[in-house]
């Protein structure tokens, strides 16, 4: 059976419409079937190699460099000799994290990754070979963690519910059926954004309840540590603006966007910017501190990336110069930071330009 058939069986077992975050979850992680499942190479630099889009590690290991200094401080400062990476992708952070927290004595023991994608479990393992029992992978998050918790573009993959306004209520977007393929379609709801923001009528946008339940589910597993998540997306003023009116929903394939994700169902990425609010909120009321919110390139500028282009190439300065500059990813992409409520410490990543205020 293929994606197609399985959704359209979906869809009919649903009772003909099917909620847009059941939808988005099959076609991105139906086992066997779904993107993230097939054996399509996703991360690259460019479309030549066969990939869909690239992620700031492939495009500078200056980035995981970076972040390991991070990292590293958040291990002594939480006496925690243990990384846990969610969604590794291709191996490539996992790889300049390793190498440089063992270049800086940073004491790890163990590093594991929780990864949904049987293939790209199977290319991490190739890749991180070299550090043979260090690292694990998990099937399932451990019921108590004493871990440095790390997310790169986690958070926008995760299902999101889509609503839609009429200029007098909102209503849920979901899917169905059309011929061979799909079309959207309307339900009544009372499903709201968390912000009246003078929405106009045709907005369509996204709620997060998924991603929010699992930074809960997170925080509430947290025992010692930290966790820091890098992510494209706004808080949530600004994400829930009047003038964003079309939501912020988008595909990828062949390092090519598209607002469509009825089409090419299981071949092309599907992600949402993230609510960073919703993210706060969410480890806040579930027992975690949030340690600091900023933009990307300041981030990785507290935690010393400029130093590091000291001492690179020509070529690795160009690659490294996307991940800060403002029309890039530096600006774009923010990262938050979390620690227990009992145990939080001044992040150096966050020492200047922390925006915590904004969320």
């Amino acid at each position: 059976m293929n994606l197609q058939q399985r959704l359209h069986d979906e869809i009919a077992a649903a009772g003909g419409w099917l909620p847009f975050d059941r939808f988005m979850a099959m076609a991105l992680y139906e086992p066997g079937l779904g993107y993230y499942a097939g054996d399509r190479r996703k991360f690259g630099t460019m479309p030549t190699e066969g990939s869909d889009f690239v992620t700031a590690p492939e495009m500078s290991p200056l980035f995981g460099r970076a972040l390991a200094r991070q990292l590293a401080q958040a291990m002594q400062a939480s006496g925690c000799s243990e990384v846990i990476e969610f969604g590794a992708g291709s191996g490539a952070l996992a790889a300049q994290l390793i190498a440089e927290l063992d270049a800086l004595g940073a004491g790890l023991a163990r590093y594991r990754i929780v990864e949904l994608s049987a293939e790209l479990r199977l290319r991490q393992q190739e890749r991180l070979a070299h550090w043979g029992a260090r690292v694990e992978w998990l099937d399932t998050l451990p019921e108590a963690i004493e871990a440095v918790v790390i997310g790169n573009e986690v958070l926008d993959a995760m299902p999101v519910q889509l609503l839609a306004f009429d200029g007098a209520s909102w209503r849920e977007r979901g899917v169905v059926a059309s011929g061979e393929g799909f079309a959207f379609a309307d339900r009544d709801s009372r499903l709201r954004p968390p912000l009246d923001t003078g929405f106009v009528p045709d907005t369509v946008t996204e709620i997060h309840p998924q991603a929010e339940a699992f930074v809960a589910t997170l925080a509430r597993r947290l025992k010692r540590g930290a966790a820091f998540f890098i992510d494209y997306g706004f808080p949530e003023a600004e994400y829930y603006h009047p003038q964003r009116r079309g939501g912020t929903l988008m595909c990828h394939q062949g390092h090519k966007a598209d607002g469509d994700p009825l089409v090419a169902v299981g071949d092309k990425d599907i992600t949402a910017h993230v609510n960073f609010t919703g993210i706060a909120l969410a480890g806040q009321e579930a027992g975690l501190v949030v340690l600091g919110y900023t933009s990307q390139a300041n981030f990785l500028l507290n935690c010393g990336i400029a130093e590091l282009l000291g001492s690179a190439s020509l070529g690795e300065r160009a690659m490294a110069h996307r991940l800060l500059a403002e029309h890039e990813m530096g600006e774009l992409f923010k990262v938050i930071g979390f620690a227990p409520i009992s145990a939080p410490f001044d992040a150096m990543g966050f020492e200047r330009g922390d925006r915590s205020h904004k969320l």
